[in-house]
């Protein structure tokens, strides 16, 4: 698929692997539409991304909000138009045995990383069926594969995100929707440092521009094809 003039909308774009995937569209020429939970960074990364007569508009918006999801959403068609593609990378973690972790950071944890992908999917979804095209671009991780001693409730909330795509997948496909799951290894970003343990030799781990480059072969290759998963990790970690 040529992306140059494509409505593109991506979720916490204002940092790491999102501005990272914002960027990449941006340089293949889509018009884009960013957000993230504050506004003072959305309009920065506005600025910057417009530097080079990028068609780019942003707004504050949590995704997971329903009233500012739908906020959002109605923004986009009035600014750009119905969006062909989705990128629902905004997410969240904290990390800690299991007896540590309270229950508001568990909540947050859900509500953001699959709350917010169910509310932003079902914003943007009917336009996609209506034009009879689109891509539906979920960030999840290898972590939605794997065990993690310290990070059970992430882990769970990417395994969700996994089985959320396999389904959406299997409803969309039939209107020509593609539905794409990225699951990275370790990404080297401000929610690195995050993560339970130190991480070990940082200069081989990830950058958020290798997520965005796997994001953009998914998404230019023949509408006919659909990478429905892509597994990236680190060469040597």
């Amino acid at each position: 698929m040529d992306l140059k003039d494509r409505i593109c909308v991506v979720t916490g774009a204002t940092e790491g692997i999102g501005k990272a995937i914002a960027s990449a569209l941006a340089g293949k020429g889509a018009k884009l539409a960013i957000c993230s939970r504050t506004p003072s960074k959305v309009e920065r990364t506005v600025a910057e991304l417009s530097k080079n007569g990028v068609t780019v508009v942003g707004r504050a918006c949590n995704v997971a909000d329903p009233d500012q999801v739908r906020e959002f959403a109605a923004f986009v068609r009035a600014r750009l138009g119905p969006a062909e593609v989705l990128v629902n990378n905004a997410g969240i973690g904290h990390f800690a045995d299991v007896e540590e972790m309270s229950l508001e950071q568990f909540d947050e944890i859900f509500a953001v990383n699959v709350r917010g992908i169910f509310l932003m999917t079902k914003a943007f979804l009917g336009d996609m069926k209506r034009m009879g095209r689109g891509d539906i671009v979920n960030i999840a991780s290898l972590a939605g594969r794997n065990a993690v001693a310290g990070g059970a409730a992430y882990a769970a909330s990417k395994h969700a995100v996994l089985g959320f795509s396999k389904s959406l997948m299997l409803e969309v496909r039939k209107y020509n929707i593609r539905v794409i799951a990225i699951c990275p290894g370790t990404v080297v970003t401000p929610f690195f440092g995050r993560g339970p343990g130190r991480i070990q030799r940082p200069a081989r781990k990830l950058m958020p521009e290798d997520v965005a480059h796997a994001v953009i072969a998914a998404l230019e290759v023949a509408d006919r094809a659909m990478i429905s998963e892509l597994d990236i990790r680190p060469t040597n970690p």
